[in-house]
């Protein structure tokens, strides 16, 4: 048995090494590589993907499920044999040459999107989407599904959830949104976002954004901060976990909002035990969990009126002249606006949910055979100024605005939404236990991240995320945390 559990331990740190590398790669593909080092980066890409593939599908891989399924004692050993042998079940039932295929035409498109997004041109994304969903289409029918192709998809982020479930859950949110939004369109409150909207050196938001990571308990000595057109978060492994931003020099929402985001996923990576960190638990849970963490730190603290209350003479201090003579209430307000809009990562965090079900909605029509790739961008237009009251003008603020489809990523949008509610239970736990509102004024968020690591962080894979919610909540998925949240923020600062 300890040559067994040898052998499956070196299996396991050799794939973690190969998947090392991959990421290692993405994040140098999306921030630091030459325009003309992309299509070879691709091609090894597919080469290290179909390596890791091979490994988790092999006869050695699979004696060692065998032999020690149920017959070890090691807690950390029984989770990873479970984690293995799902991984294997769903991608042994792949073709090796097709899984290899698809990855390497995903690393393309992802290219090509970034090209496509330039130039605000679909048709040239068009064709390697097409095939993208055929691929996604393929897969699910591998996988198997119970009553929607589309399940086969998203079982693979949140394990367990299925599209009967999410349809009522966002059939709720949606109505209880829109009605808020209405409210606050009629509302008479103006807010001055206009005094948001001076220039602001990178070199000052990066400053800013530096100090905020810092604050948030972000270990510099196992990550750093880049610049990307998309902003993301990638843990390479638990001392290796980097973050990325996004500056826009008129309006310095993006670059610090979006850096808190991914600071949260940052937080999770870093602090997973390290007696996990060569095995295949050393990750997040799931997709859903992880938006939970990273929307938590955006939103219920970063976008907070305490927060800023402690954090306003530093902004401050590296904001140029023209921010000087804003008063607190008229900043508060203006961070908060609620106004429809068109890119997803700018939106307010009422509309954001809004925007992530028209994803849903549009990918599991994709999925599920109900809409055509060349009928996208018109279907996303319409659904756009359905909910949201808008519509795009250029494909650029439309159909080409995420990086998600273009990498393959069905099944993945939901986890967005699926995280805000999460985050949304979290947070009234948390609010019990300690004394959030003065922690947050404090400016000292160790006790709030100290919380976070002993219930959610530590355990990587090896609680599945309803069970997490569960032991901490006490309750499953419920989205009324959300709601109550966000109607109680809004009608205050709108005065319903």
């Amino acid at each position: 048995m300890n040559e067994v559990e040898q052998t499956f331990k070196d299996l396991m740190k050799e794939i973690k090494g190969y998947a090392e590398a991959l990421s290692l790669i993405h994040w140098d593909l999306r921030t630091k590589i030459p325009k003309k080092a992309m299509e070879q980066r691709s091609d090894v890409i597919g080469l290290l993907s179909e390596r890791i593939h091979q490994l988790q599908t092999s006869d050695q891989m699979k004696h060692c499920i065998d032999q020690l399924k149920g017959k070890t004692a090691d807690p950390i050993l029984i989770k990873a044999v479970e984690e293995c042998e799902d991984t294997y079940n769903k991608s042994s039932k792949i073709p090796v040459e097709e899984y290899k295929a698809f990855v390497t035409l995903c690393s393309k498109s992802e290219t090509v999107w970034q090209q496509a997004r330039e130039e605000d041109d679909f048709a040239l994304l068009q064709p390697y989407l097409e095939e993208i969903v055929d691929f996604n289409k393929k897969f699910a029918t591998y996988w198997g599904y119970k009553e929607q192709k589309y399940d086969g998809l998203l079982d693979q982020y949140e394990s367990g959830l299925t599209t009967e479930v999410l349809d009522q859950v966002f059939a709720k949110v949606k109505k209880a949104l829109t009605e808020l939004v209405s409210q606050i369109a009629n509302s008479e409150v103006e807010i001055d976002v206009e005094s948001l909207l001076h220039h602001f050196p990178k070199q000052s938001q990066e400053a800013f954004s530096l100090a905020i990571l810092d604050k948030m308990g972000y270990d510099f000595d196992a990550g750093r901060l880049d610049e990307t057109i998309h902003p993301f978060a990638i843990g390479i492994n638990p001392n290796d976990v980097r973050v990325t931003t996004r500056y826009d020099e008129g309006d310095f929402r993006m670059a610090v909002f979006g850096t808190i985001h991914e600071g949260g996923h940052a937080l999770y990576e870093q602090n997973i035990d390290q007696d996990l960190a060569q095995t295949v638990l050393a990750r997040g849970t799931s997709m859903g969990i992880h938006e939970s963490q990273s929307l938590f730190w955006e939103n219920f603290i970063g976008r907070s009126k305490g927060f800023w209350q402690n954090h306003f003479n530093l902004f401050r201090e590296k904001a140029p002249a023209a921010f000087q003579s804003i008063d607190f209430e008229t900043f508060y307000q203006a961070i908060n606006e609620v106004k429809p809009s068109f890119i997803r990562i700018e939106a307010d965090e009422l509309t954001y949910s809004l925007h992530i079900i028209i994803r849903y909605e549009l990918e599991k029509a994709l999925i599920d055979g109900d809409l055509a790739v060349k009928d996208l961008p018109e279907a996303w237009n319409d659904k756009m100024e359905e909910y949201l009251g808008i519509r795009p003008t250029s494909n650029k603020q439309g159909i080409l605005q995420d990086i998600h489809w273009s990498a393959g990523d069905f099944g993945y949008f939901p986890t967005y939404a699926l995280g805000y509610m999460y985050a949304a239970q979290l947070n009234a736990k948390l609010t019990e236990a300690i004394d959030v509102d003065g922690i947050i004024q404090s400016g000292d968020f160790e006790p709030i991240k100290a919380w976070l690591t002993e219930h959610v962080h530590r355990h990587g894979k090896m609680k599945k995320p309803l069970e997490i919610i569960k032991d901490v909540t006490g309750e499953g998925l419920n989205p009324d945390h959300l709601i109550a949240y966000l109607t109680k923020k809004y009608q205050e600062i709108y005065q319903l």
